[in-house]
């Protein structure tokens, strides 16, 4: 057993973390060292979350395309920055999400929620197609 894992689980017995502060530790210090060596086949690091839109040129309208690349650390920051949020705007814009139909609580969205998408991210990609349309989700 590593040095850090057994220095979480010693943290954990002295009661100076939680169980579930004790998981993300030990979460955390197994994706680092997955990441850390790539050569072995660790998961890679996303970087980007990419969304594409094309519409063709058959369709009614005029062909369309959308490709949009948003940075991984601008999402991460974002959220961290979600934190700072005064809880009277918190609760107008959950309010405002429920009345467009998004049951929505901006206090649900923490850093370790976001690495967990990205973490999923890796293996997705999502591909919408209808008879003039292709939207693509996916990560790199």
């Amino acid at each position: 057993m590593g040095d850090d894992r057994r220095q979480v689980l010693e943290m954990l017995a002295a009661g100076k973390i939680n169980a579930d502060e004790a998981e993300r530790l030990l979460a955390a210090l197994e994706g680092g060292s997955a990441t850390s060596a790539p050569a072995s086949g660790g998961a890679r690091k996303v970087k980007y979350l990419r969304v594409t839109v094309d519409t063709d040129q058959n369709s009614s309208k005029t062909p369309t395309k959308v490709n949009i690349r948003v940075p991984m650390q601008l999402l991460r920051s974002g959220v961290k920055l979600a934190g700072l949020i005064p809880v009277q705007a918190r609760e107008h814009v959950d309010e405002a999400m429920r009345q467009h139909g998004m049951a929505f609580d901006l206090t649900q969205i923490k850093p370790e929620n976001l690495e967990e998408l990205v973490e999923q991210l890796q293996d997705v990609t999502i591909d919408v197609d209808d008879d003039h349309t292709k939207v693509r989700v996916f990560a790199e």
